[in-house]
């Protein structure tokens, strides 16, 4: 009876291994491998065609540990490629690389070798006498070589840091030469980045000041027609009023994650999605989101809200959404309406403001005759102006 006992005992471990999916590796079958492991899958972010262009959801303001973030060149492109992301810019700090000293303590590393000090490591002497050559090109191709695995596009770039609140920080996108861009005059850094034939954008408008108005040095920036974009979002910052000033020297709106830390803990991890700058160009090579960026086809996306060109946000909702006939009785005319992308918007008719989720529908019902019309609440085109649509 006590062998017949163990009959159950070993069905439940047998059906156990099965409902948990573990086979024997056949190298060593001593070894149980679990094949319900997901592997890492990317988050699709759907977003249909807007006038016959792709809209790319691209990241222009990343940093890596080759100034001062805590992530590698590569590991930002499988970060992009799980967020959904089809374009990143690598912009590492020229002047503030943070993470250069403790690499250079780590080179220099010393231990007691009975009571000497000597170098442990890959440097035989000090690399303070020597002097540090640092090829600020790294990390752009690092993450380009990573990029051809997954279908990233990776643009190279460069931040000119200079003091935020008198001066003011400037991405550099499109370089050549990160090497060749540092000048003690920051007007003549971004002149030489200019010269590369970069397109320099405005990095967080509004960070540490008291207002997003511009000190002298950065007017001189603007009026010297250096500056060929702004971000209008950066990280958890929203700068509305940047929206107006692209509108009036014709520059393309960007939102960005200036991400320093991984980008799982900042966004995934909280239930969001990053910071897009959405590009609407014919592909995702380098020529055609150069020449999106030059034409100031872009839109910016940050935790839910949407900013740029009036008429570009409009184009955009209606490719988006799309209305049906369901039902008309001759008075009125009953419409399904349907979200067809990943994004949310919050629409306000002639009732209550409500959220119209991603891929759901709802119905409204207008005089024939009469346009479905909605204030877009979470579309902003100027500091205190949201878009009416039509359809």
């Amino acid at each position: 009876m006590k062998a017949l006992s163990l009959i159950p005992a070993i069905l439940l471990f047998t059906s156990g291994l099965h409902a948990q999916s573990y086979v024997h590796k056949p190298n060593n079958p001593d070894i149980l491998q679990n094949t319900m492991r997901a592997g890492a899958v990317r988050h699709e972010i759907v977003i249909p065609d807007v006038n016959g262009y792709k809209v790319l959801k691209a990241d222009l303001h990343i940093h890596t540990i080759y100034s001062d973030a805590d992530v590698t060149p590569e590991l930002r492109v499988k970060e992009a490629w799980f967020d959904g992301l089809d374009i990143i810019a690598i912009t590492d700090h020229i002047e503030y690389r943070r993470q250069e000293d403790k690499m250079i303590d780590f080179l220099n590393a010393r231990v007691l070798d009975g009571d000497k000090a000597v170098n442990s490591n890959v440097i035989r002497k000090d690399a303070d006498k020597r002097g540090i050559v640092s090829d600020l090109n790294l990390p752009v191709r690092l993450a380009q070589s990573a990029a051809q695995n997954y279908g990233i596009t990776v643009i190279p770039g460069a931040e000119i840091t200079r003091e935020p609140v008198s001066i003011g920080h400037f991405n550099a996108l499109f370089t050549t030469d990160n090497n060749l861009i540092y000048d003690r005059d920051p007007l003549q850094a971004l002149r030489n980045a200019k010269a590369q034939g970069a397109i320099i954008m405005h990095n967080h408008p509004g960070w540490r000041r008291t207002s997003v108005e511009s000190p002298e040095t950065e007017q001189k920036a603007y009026d010297e027609g250096l500056i060929g974009g702004v971000e209008t979002m950066n990280g958890s910052e929203f700068y509305p009023k940047i929206i107006d000033r692209a509108r009036e020297r014709g520059l393309f709106v960007a939102a960005n994650t200036d991400i320093h830390d991984s980008a799982t803990e900042t966004y995934r991890a909280q239930g969001q999605l990053r910071n897009m700058t959405l590009i609407l160009a014919a592909d995702n090579s380098i020529e055609a989101v150069r020449e999106a960026l030059e034409n100031r086809r872009t839109l910016a996306w940050s935790f839910g809200t949407l900013a740029g060109e009036e008429q570009m946000l409009k184009d955009f909702f209606k490719a988006c959404v799309s209305v049906r006939e369901i039902v008309s009785d001759g008075k009125y005319t009953t419409y399904a309406v349907t979200n067809n992308s990943s994004l949310e918007f919050m629409l306000q008719g002639s009732g209550t403001p409500f959220r119209f989720r991603p891929f759901t529908s709802f119905t409204a019902k207008v005089r024939k005759g009469e346009s479905l019309k909605w204030t877009l609440l979470n579309c902003w085109c100027g500091e205190n102006s949201n878009p009416v649509v039509e359809m």
